[in-house]
Formats: C-alpha cells, structure tokens, sequence
C-alpha cells in the first residue's frame, strides 16, 4: 500500500508538472467585426504569432468576432476584453480627436495615408487614447471607402441624390453624404446585410476588402470605386490588461503591433489589387472610372458644415504633409 502510495503521489506530481505550462498561460481575447480569413484576421494573427513566440507562450491570442464595433471598444474601456481591431468610424464617440481623418479627399493616396500615421501626426493622436481609457498599440487600416448600392450605377454625384445610404455612427460621414443630396442612416455594421436585404438602406460605402469579406455582392449590385474616404484601423488595449504586462511583455505587445499592423495592410494591398475584379466575377456592376474632381467639388460646398468642429489647423497639416516632412 505504502508503495502504492507513493507511486500515485508521483504520479500525480508528474501530472500537475505536465499540466502547469497550460495552467500557466493567460489568455488574450482580441475582437474584430469581421472573420479571420480577411485583412484584419491577417492583422490578428500576426499579433498572435508574435506576441504568442516573444513572452514564450505564456498568453495565448484567441480571435473572436464581434460585428458590434462600439461595443467592442466599450469593452476594452472597461476591459472586459484585452484587444480589439477597429475602423476608425466609430472611435470618433471616444476619441474625438480621430474625427478630423474621416473628411473626404483628404489623403491622396494610400502612400500618403500611411505615411500621415506613421509620422509625428498619426502618433501624437495615439496618445490621446490613454485619457479616454483606451490603449492604442497601432494603425491599421481598411483601406478607401466606395460606394454600393442595389438601386442604379453611380457615375456621378447627382447620381447619389436620394439614395439610402448607409453610414458609421460618424458625423462626419453623415453630414458628407447630407451634402451629395444623399439620406445617411447611420447604424452598426451588426444590422447592415438585414437592413440591405430588407431595403431600409439602398446602398453602404466600405472599402474593397469589407465588401470582398462580407460578400455583400449577394445584396448589392452597383459599385462605384469613389474612393471617397480613407478608412484607417486601430489596434486598441484595454489598460487593465496592458498595466498588468511587465516592461518586457509590454515590449512584446508594441513589437505585436507593429508585426500587426504590416500583415493588415500587406492583407488589403492584396485584396485591392484583385477584389474589384473578383466582385465582378461574381456579378457586380462596377463603375471604375469616378470623375473624383466632380465628387470633391459637390463636397465643397458643404465643407464647412462637413469639417465643424475640427481642427481646421489639423487638416491642413495633413493635406500637405510629405514625405521627410
């Protein structure tokens, strides 16, 4: 019996020996409104293998979707989740400051938009997250917004006249489509495929890798590449997961983001250069040739009443922002 004993009581130890790495590992969840096998899940897993290998595997990143974006980021506020990636739409209502990157036309392109958040101006806007609770590892990206709609081709802005429209909770955006004569309905990404299938909203603007994503080609037949507005993403943490991380585990997290960040974008380059093509494979009207100029002066118009409440000084600095500068 003694030495049954013993060899249960090794036994046993041996087990909670094997078990205790697992035991160990803390888990990281990491929500996006969209399924892992798009330009955010390819963000994400970048995030996972990096900071998974760098803390030795003591975290484990689980990918979870989550189409309610406000919702998202209101629990990495109060951290009841660890990460979140995000469009930039929505974090306007927390971060007010984000606003001013959603006005129409303001990047040239895709060159300019990263560089702009790369520099002094995209990470002095980083640290504004911290005083609204929020931990903002990275820039990410969807890359530029256009046009679907299930009603008729829009080739120019009086096409968009009368058009349902749906749009983030983002004034900006609001107010923009206000000005082409469209009717905004603002409302989370969660309610947009019953709503189009329905025929709330005639149409929804997201960039080419959203649509792709989500296949919305299902119940959407027009796409117009406007190009209208370039959509950045965030990488945002909770800072009660973030404050419990040591120096060098916080190092790993930055290093996380910044591997994040560079598969994200890859992601939607790729997505850009053949999605269009592949949305009218699958029997969407496409309308590539956009009198861009045309849409920017419709817009002028109203672009007091679209830029209110920005930092005027802000935009500027954007708008002629090169690089070296």
């Amino acid at each position: 019996m003694h030495l049954n004993r013993r060899l249960m009581l090794a036994a046993a130890l041996a087990l909670s020996l094997s078990a205790a790495p697992a035991l160990a590992q803390t888990q990281v969840t990491i929500q996006s409104p969209i399924g892992i096998n798009s330009h955010y899940g390819a963000g994400a897993s970048a995030f996972k293998d990096t900071f998974e290998r760098l803390t030795n595997n003591r975290f484990r990143v689980v990918y979870q979707r989550n189409d309610n974006e406000r919702e998202a980021i209101e629990s990495v506020q109060i951290g009841t989740i660890e990460c979140n990636i995000t469009s930039t739409g929505p974090v306007g209502n927390f971060v007010p400051e984000t606003r001013n990157l959603d006005v129409p036309f303001l990047f040239r392109d895709t060159a300019h938009a990263r560089g702009v958040l790369d520099s002094e101006i995209g990470q002095e806007m980083l640290g504004r997250f911290p005083a609204r609770g929020i931990i903002a590892v990275a820039w990410l990206e969807n890359g530029f917004r256009h046009m679907t709609n299930s009603r008729r081709e829009v080739n120019t802005p009086a096409d968009v006249r009368g058009l349902k429209v749906r749009t983030m909770e983002n004034p900006v955006h609001m107010r923009a489509f206000q000005t082409l004569g469209a009717l905004p309905t603002p409302m989370a990404f969660s309610e947009l495929v019953p709503a189009l299938q329905q025929g709330t909203v005639d149409g929804q603007e997201n960039p080419i890798p959203v649509i792709l994503n989500n296949n919305l080609n299902q119940v959407q037949r027009y796409l117009t590449l406007t190009g209208h507005v370039y959509s950045p993403a965030l990488l945002l943490c909770s800072p009660a997961f973030v404050n419990r991380l040591s120096q060098q585990d916080r190092a790993a997290l930055m290093q996380a983001g910044r591997d994040a960040a560079a598969a994200n974008r890859a992601r939607v380059t790729a997505d850009e250069q053949t999605g269009v093509e592949e949305l009218r494979r699958r029997g969407m009207t496409v309308v590539t040739q956009v009198d861009s100029a045309a849409f920017q002066q419709a817009l002028a118009g109203g672009s007091a009443q679209i830029e209110q409440g920005l930092d005027s000084a802000l935009i500027r600095r954007i708008r002629e922002w090169r690089p070296g500068s």
